[in-house]
C-alpha cells in the first residue's frame, strides 16, 4: 500500500533524527493519510481515495467534482 496523497501526490521524504550530541540517523516523514469515500453527483457513484490533510481541507472549500478535475489534469489521479 502506497503512502501517496491520490489529490495532491504529496509522498514521503526522507530526513535526519538529530540527538542532542548532534548525531544523525535516517527518518522518514509520512504524509497525513486518511482513507475516504466521497460521492461524485456528475457520476452518481461513491469512490475511495487516500488524502492527506490538506487535500480534506481543498475538498471542504473547493467540491469533490473540482478538485479531481485539477488532480486530474495534474496526472495525479485517473478516473474511469
Amino acid at each position: 500500500m502506497a503512502k501517496v496523497c491520490d489529490i495532491t501526490g504529496k509522498r514521503p521524504q526522507v530526513g535526519n533524527n538529530v540527538s542532542h550530541a548532534n548525531n544523525k540517523t535516517k527518518r522518514k516523514f509520512l504524509p497525513n493519510l486518511h482513507k475516504k469515500s466521497f460521492y461524485v453527483p456528475e457520476e452518481d457513484a461513491w469512490i475511495t481515495l487516500k488524502v492527506c490533510s490538506k487535500a480534506l481541507r481543498t475538498i471542504n472549500k473547493n467540491g469533490i467534482s473540482s478538485v479531481l478535475k485539477k488532480a486530474q489534469n495534474e496526472g495525479f489521479i485517473i478516473i474511469k
